[in-house]
């Protein structure tokens, strides 16, 4: 049997260092943003052609967060997907009831663009969007905080002490089991803490052992009240990819490398700004139905469970393009997908590796280095391929 706690239930205010801006504060915290330098260098950045006062007179007109989700990211993020990619596509609907809240986990392919380019496909489909949960270590400047905070995100400490991360991870859940249960709106988290350098999308278990905290239940009924639903995020190229060899060849010269906030931001504008060739996302059918038929027991059993069937809904979710194929091939030494590619697809790609690896700046490249740079250029489009093919998807 299982013994439910009787903790108070917690209010919407138990969580106003985490949650979004109320509605009622909109005004004056767009009021604000608006007049930050920062916000208007980035604005600017991001939209060359803005004419930045009619800009803010559009922003100072939103009243709520559905408002600002309609009038002011569905066109940005529109803009960006005709400018920066071939098209973006979503598939799984039928799997998805939107008269249901859910805890949509992804693998991490864009710090912004994630959980953003998932609310657009919403948004197209005239389906409920998502709240969004984003670390705190993102969060480099105070109008960057009062921005997400308007675009219906949450926040995650991630600059907590050892003592504090276990209540910070208590807060986080219950407040997600909040959004789910008390307010019927869907949250969107990425699958881990930072993204898979070499596309090998695996779940931490630490995340999904957050979520299981919050709730009246055991570990296993806990997960089951978020009604998780895996998405996959398929990139044909990926804007960092140059980003993250580099990281990999600083790393092999010197194993304590760790990058800077530079960085950070750098990596953050080149997602956003750089070409990424088609992006697909495909939805996975919720996974409370196999959790609550395992005979997992035990929350460590239980979270092991849920991580599994994660990552095999995402790999079989993967949408496989020819520049996957192809690195497969190149890896392996094979052609075991000759049919998947043309000469001139491998042409291509072949250019598109070079130019990429072309622009690390890092000094004094050795030939051995160049090797291991392209192999592991390589094996990031390779993965998602050699993932898919180990999962069973019941094809």
């Amino acid at each position: 049997m299982t013994l439910h706690t009787h903790e108070p239930q917690p209010k919407y205010d138990d969580f106003a260092d985490i949650r979004p801006y109320d509605d009622h504060l909109f005004h004056e915290k767009i009021s604000s943003l608006v007049r930050q330098p920062g916000f208007e260098h980035a604005v600017r950045y991001v939209m060359p052609d803005v004419d930045y006062e009619q800009f803010v007179q559009k922003l100072l007109t939103v009243k709520s967060q559905m408002d600002f989700q309609l009038k002011i990211m569905g066109p940005f993020l529109e803009l960006l997907v005709a400018r920066t990619t071939d098209g973006l596509s979503m598939s799984g609907l039928e799997n998805y009831d939107p008269s249901k809240a859910h805890t949509f986990i992804t693998n991490h392919r864009d710090i912004v663009l994630d959980a953003s380019f998932l609310n657009l496909c919403f948004i197209r489909e005239h389906l409920p969007i998502t709240q969004v949960a984003i670390g705190n270590n993102l969060l480099i400047f105070d109008w960057i905080t009062d921005l997400v905070k308007l675009n219906r995100s949450f926040i995650v400490k991630r600059d907590t002490g050892v003592r504090e991360a276990l209540e910070a991870a208590r807060h986080l859940s219950a407040y997600i089991h909040y959004v789910i249960g008390t307010m019927k709106e869907s949250v969107w988290i990425a699958q881990r803490e930072g993204r898979a350098k070499d596309s090998n999308d695996l779940t931490q278990e630490s995340v999904v052992k957050m979520l299981s905290l919050g709730g009246q239940g055991d570990s296993k009924e806990n997960l089951l009240d978020l009604s998780i639903m895996p998405v996959s995020i398929s990139y044909e190229y990926d804007p960092n990819d140059y980003l993250k060899v580099r990281e990999f060849l600083l790393r092999r010269r010197d194993p304590k490398f760790k990058k800077s906030q530079r960085d950070d931001l750098f990596s953050m504008e080149t997602g956003l700004l750089r070409h990424k060739g088609r992006v697909h996302f495909h939805l996975g059918k919720c996974i409370s139905g196999e959790l609550a038929r395992s005979e997992a027991e035990g929350r460590a059993q239980v979270v092991h469970e849920a991580c599994t069937l994660i990552d095999r809904s995402i790999h079989c979710g993967y949408y496989i393009y020819p520049c996957n194929y192809i690195a497969h091939d190149e890896v392996t030494g094979t052609q075991t997908y000759a049919d998947k590619y043309t000469e001139a697809d491998v042409k291509a790609f072949d250019a598109y590796i070079d130019t990429q690896l072309a622009k690390v700046d890092v000094n004094d490249i050795s030939d051995d280095e160049r090797t291991f740079m392209r192999q592991m250029m390589l094996t990031m489009y390779a993965n998602p391929l050699k993932n898919q093919l180990n999962a069973v998807c019941g094809r």
